[in-house]
């Protein structure tokens, strides 16, 4: 599968590192291809080197602006005149999308690609994976969402929340029967 990670490009600290290198090691191991905003710095840096460890492929898409944080050596990479048309590629390169921790634009990313699944612009799977529970906060404004009736489908069917990596990675390979 060519799976889209939206994350942060920060430098965070081993809650949030360990669980994402957790996470990449199992793509890698799976044989799976990161699709991820190409960046070589932070968590962006963690991801992208443990599937390449692992033997997984790196495909990147970056963006002009931020072309100079391109990470070397991937077995693709594309550059974005800017963040929409990013977005738009990494969805159109994607199987399905996982979530990680990230900041304003991890969020514009996954909040832009659930608008087009809850509008049947694209059916691929996306995961929030709720690392030491980041993401409780934002679990709990979409079920008020959905409880009082601003989803056209039921969240269940808009996303899953996994707690763990093993988690999101079960539910995607579920999700395409290759289990």
């Amino acid at each position: 599968m060519n799976i889209c990670v939206f994350l942060s490009a920060a430098d965070l600290d081993e809650r949030y590192t360990r669980p994402a290198r957790q996470f990449a090691e199992l793509l890698g191991r799976g044989g799976h291809t990161l699709v991820w905003g190409g960046s070589d710095s932070g968590l962006m840096k963690v991801v992208a080197d443990g599937v390449q460890q692992t033997g997984g492929r790196l495909l990147g898409v970056s963006v002009e602006f931020l072309s100079q944080f391109a990470r070397p050596g991937t077995d693709e990479m594309l550059v974005a005149r800017d963040l929409a048309e990013r977005k738009a590629l990494l969805l159109e390169k994607a199987d399905a999308v996982v979530v990680l921790v990230g900041g304003m634009g991890t969020l514009d990313e996954a909040t832009d690609i659930l608008e087009l699944r809850k509008h049947g612009k694209h059916t691929k799977p996306v995961v929030v994976l709720n690392t030491a529970g980041f993401y409780d906060g934002l679990r709990a404004q979409f079920r008020r969402m959905d409880e009082e009736g601003f989803l056209p489908m039921p969240l269940t069917e808009l996303v899953f929340f996994a707690e763990e990596p093993v988690g999101a990675l079960a539910y995607l390979e579920e999700s395409f029967g290759t289990v």
